[in-house]
C-alpha cells in the first residue's frame, strides 16, 4: 500500500489550530501571581504560550510565617516583617514588568493566625495588594488546578504540602473532585510535643480519617509543594538519576520508603549538599518524609509523580477559558516557539506532512511527539553550527515544556539532535539512553533523520510538491519530486536521504514527475 502523506486541512489534522495568539490567550500574558505560604512567599510572572506558560519572573523568599504559631497562635514576627518587605518589592516589580493587578493568595499560616486579618490589612495598606485568604478546601482546589495545567485530563490524587497544612484533592477527567485539608504541615509537626512517637500517631490517625473521607485512591499520586520536591531531589541523588528535571519525575512506593529511610539515617548537612536544598527547606524534610511514607502506605498509589505546578499555576488556570484549558500544553508551547524563533514559521506543519508516512501506524502519543519535534526542528538555527545539536538537548530536556514524561523529553531531544547530527556518540544523551527503550531510540533516530532531509528541501508552504512514500513490508522508501523541485535534491540532500534509508534498512528510490 502506498502511504504517501496527504495535505492536511486548515486545522492540521489530527491537531487543531493553535490558540497561543488568540485574544483569550493573549489576555493571559504577563500575569503576575503571589503565593503567601506558611514557609515561603513567592511571586511568579507567567508569559509566553498561555497553555504552557514560561516563567518570565520567579522569586521566592523563605519567611517562615508559620514558625512558632503552635505556641503563640500568631504569625512569626520576623517572618511577618520579611514577608511585608518581599511584598513591597513584588508590587514594584509588577508595575515595572507590566503585570497589571497581582493575584495574591495566602494559605494556612495567614488564615489560622490570630493576627492574620491584621497582616492582610497591613499588606493592602502598604502595597495595594489584596490578599485572597483561602480555606483548606480552596487551597486544595487551586493546587489541583495547577496539576491540571501540566497534565490535561489527569486522574488521581493531588497532595499539596505547605509549611502548616497538607491538602488532598481528587482529579478525574480534567475536573477537581472531593477535597480535604489537614494540619500535617512539617512546621507544625516539628513543633508538636511528644517527639517522633506523637508525630507518628498524629500522622497515622489523620491520614486514616482522610482515607475514610475520600475512599480508595489507588491511581497516581501527584505531589505538590517544596518539601515534596526536596524529597524528590534527594531520591534523584540517592539513585544517581541523570535527568535533573523535577516536573514529571516518577517514584515508586518502594523508592519512597527507601528514600524516607535514607533521610532518617543521614545527616541533614549531607542531604543539603547532595541534593542542593536550602537550609530552611532541609530542616523540614525529615517530617515531610514521615508524612509521605504514611500517605503511600495508606492510599497505596500505583505510582508517584512530582508536579512543579501548584497553587500559583492554579491561579493562572483559574483565568483560562475552557477551550484553552482543553489544549495540549506541549503542542501550544511548541507552536509558540516556532512562531517566535523559526526562520519560516509554518514550516513545521509542512515538515510534519512530509514525514508522516513514516509514522502512519504510530500511536497518538507518538504522533504528538512527532508533531512537537517538527514544530521545534528549526528553532535553534541561530546557534553556532557546532552547538545546534547540543542546544537541542538543552531545549528538550531542561526547558519548561508541560505535558512531557522524562522518557518523552529524551525521545524529543534525541530526535532533534539527529536533526542536526548523524550520531549521538559521545554526547550527553548517552547517560540518558536507559530512560527510553531501544525501539524508542530507533524511532527518534528515524524522526530526526527525516527532519534532517526535510530541512534541505524548503518546500513551497502553500502547495508542497515534494512527497515521501514508505512501503515497510517491501522495505522501500520513495521520494517524489517534480521538474521544478528536482534541483533542490542536491548532493547534501541526497546524502541525507540515503542516510535515512540506511537507518530504515530500506531501498531508496527517487521519482521525478514531469
Amino acid at each position: 500500500m502506498n502511504t504517501t502523506g496527504a495535505t492536511a486541512p486548515k486545522d492540521w489534522r489530527p491537531f487543531r489550530r493553535p490558540l497561543f495568539n488568540d485574544p483569550s490567550a493573549r489576555a493571559l500574558s504577563r500575569v503576575g501571581v503571589i503565593d503567601v505560604g506558611s514557609n515561603s512567599v513567592r511571586m511568579v510572572v507567567f508569559d509566553g504560550a498561555a497553555r504552557s506558560p514560561a516563567y518570565f519572573f520567579n522569586e521566592k523568599i523563605m519567611c517562615a510565617l508559620g514558625a512558632g504559631m503552635a505556641q503563640t497562635g500568631r504569625l512569626n514576627p520576623e517572618g511577618r516583617v520579611r514577608a511585608l518587605a518581599a511584598l513591597k518589592r513584588f508590587q514594584l516589580l509588577g508595575e515595572a514588568i507590566g503585570t497589571g493587578p497581582l493575584s495574591a493568595v495566602a494559605t494556612a499560616a495567614v488564615r489560622e493566625a490570630e493576627d492574620g486579618p491584621e497582616f492582610r490589612d497591613e499588606v493592602e495598606r502598604e502595597t495595594g495588594i489584596k490578599l485572597w485568604v483561602v480555606d483548606g478546601q480552596e487551597e486544595a482546589r487551586l493546587s489541583a488546578q495547577g496539576v491540571l495545567l501540566g497534565w490535561p485530563g489527569a486522574y488521581g490524587l493531588v497532595c499539596d504540602i505547605g509549611g502548616s497544612s497538607m491538602e488532598l484533592a481528587e482529579i478525574n477527567g480534567g475536573e477537581v473532585g472531593n477535597r480535604i485539608s489537614s494540619d500535617l504541615g512539617p512546621l507544625k509537626l516539628r513543633e508538636l510535643k511528644g517527639g517522633k512517637k506523637a508525630r507518628k500517631e498524629l500522622i497515622r490517625d489523620t491520614l486514616s480519617g482522610m482515607h475514610k473521607a475520600l475512599g480508595p485512591q489507588e491511581n497516581r499520586l501527584f505531589l505538590v509543594g517544596g518539601s515534596w520536591r526536596a524529597i524528590a531531589k534527594i531520591d534523584m541523588a540517592r539513585r544517581g538519576y541523570p535527568l535533573l528535571v523535577l516536573h514529571e519525575y516518577r517514584m515508586t512506593p518502594k523508592a519512597v520508603r527507601d528514600t524516607a529511610d535514607y533521610i532518617a539515617l543521614t545527616n541533614l548537612d549531607t542531604l543539603k549538599v547532595q541534593a542542593d536544598v536550602s537550609s530552611a527547606r532541609i530542616s523540614l524534610v525529615p517530617h515531610a518524609a514521615e508524612v509521605l511514607r504514611e500517605i503511600v502506605k495508606t492510599f497505596k498509589p500505583h505510582d508517584i509523580a512530582i508536579s512543579s505546578y501548584g497553587i500559583r499555576e492554579g491561579l493562572l488556570y483559574e483565568q483560562m477559558p475552557q477551550r484553552l484549558r482543553d489544549r495540549d500544553p506541549l503542542i501550544e508551547s511548541c507552536h509558540f516557539a516556532e512562531s517566535k524563533d523559526a526562520r519560516r514559521p509554518g514550516q513545521g506543519k509542512v515538515t510534519y506532512n512530509f514525514i508522516s508516512p513514516l509514522f502512519k501506524k504510530a500511536t497518538a502519543d507518538r504522533i504528538r511527539l512527532v508533531k512537537a519535534a517538527c514544530l521545534l526542528h528549526d528553532v535553534s538555527w541561530r546557534s553556532h553550527p557546532d552547538y545546534r545539536a547540543e542546544d537541542c538537548f538543552e531545549n528538550a530536556t531542561r526547558s519548561n515544556l508541560g505535558g512531557l514524561k522524562h522518557s518523552e523529553r529524551v525521545f524529543l531531544g534525541l530526535a532533534l539532535h539527529y536533526r542536526y547530527s548523524n550520531s549521538s556518540s559521545g554526547t550527553r544523551f548517552e547517560k540518558l539512553m536507559h530512560l527510553i527503550t531501544p525501539k524508542d531510540a530507533y524511532e527518534a533516530k528515524v524522526l530526526g533523520k527525516a527532519m534532517r532531509l526535510a530541512a534541505m528541501l524548503w518546500f513551497d508552504m502553500e502547495s508542497p510538491s515534494v512527497e515521501l512514500s514508505w512501503y515497510p513490508k517491501k522495505r522501500v522508501i520513495e521520494l517524489h519530486l517534480t521538474d521544478k523541485t528536482a534541483p533542490l535534491f542536491g548532493e547534501v540532500a541526497q546524502a541525507r536521504y540515503h542516510s535515512l534509508a540506511e537507518t530504515l534498512e530500506a531501498m531508496a528510490k527517487v521519482t521525478i514527475q514531469t
